[in-house]
């Protein structure tokens, strides 16, 4: 008997800087195993492109590229970065338009204090000022029409995947391996 396998899931995990996006992306991939795409706005941007976070920056169309060749090839995918609603908010309505109930977002939500306090322990904390992060610091930036569900920064980080595993069906399927 052969099986058709699942359509691939799309999960958008957005938030201010150290929020946990990265963590709860990371802890998706481990928890599930392989076919997992992760696709960070901080790598394309910062690294691959080296440009600033503006609209209308190159990012946003390699984003958007990389997501969809994932999900075609296959892969669920998980988006995560800050993605504020005025520079990314046309390409995450585009990627939602397109894969419609196959796409789940969340938006983790930690006060501008607990962001320092993370902050504090990540490599960067000696280049990235106070004042950048306070800068950068959007409250409750939430795509239009109620597409995210707003993860409380009192859920852990073990509870917060369950969450997101739940949500978007990813833990009724099985990956394959580490």
């Amino acid at each position: 008997m052969t099986t058709t396998p699942s359509p691939t899931r799309l999960i958008v995990l957005r938030g201010n800087s150290a929020g946990g996006k990265s963590s709860v992306a990371a802890g998706l991939r481990a928890r599930y195993g392989r076919g997992i795409a992760l696709v960070s706005q901080d790598i394309l941007r910062r690294e691959v492109l080296r440009e600033r976070d503006v609209p209308g920056a190159a990012n946003i169309g390699l984003i958007d590229l990389t997501v969809r060749h994932a999900l075609e090839h296959g892969f669920h995918t998980v988006l995560e970065g800050i993605l504020y609603v005025s520079h990314y908010g046309d390409m995450l309505a585009g990627l939602l338009a397109d894969y419609g109930d196959r796409a789940h977002c969340f938006y983790l939500d930690v006060p501008f204090e607990d962001t320092l306090a993370r902050h504090a322990t990540k490599p960067i904390a000696d280049e990235v000022t106070e004042a950048e992060l306070r800068s950068w610091y959007r409250p409750l930036d939430l795509l239009p029409g109620g597409v995210e569900t707003v993860v409380p920064a009192s859920s852990t980080l073990p509870e917060t995947i369950d969450q997101v595993m739940r949500a978007s069906g990813l833990d009724v399927q099985v990956g394959s391996g580490d």
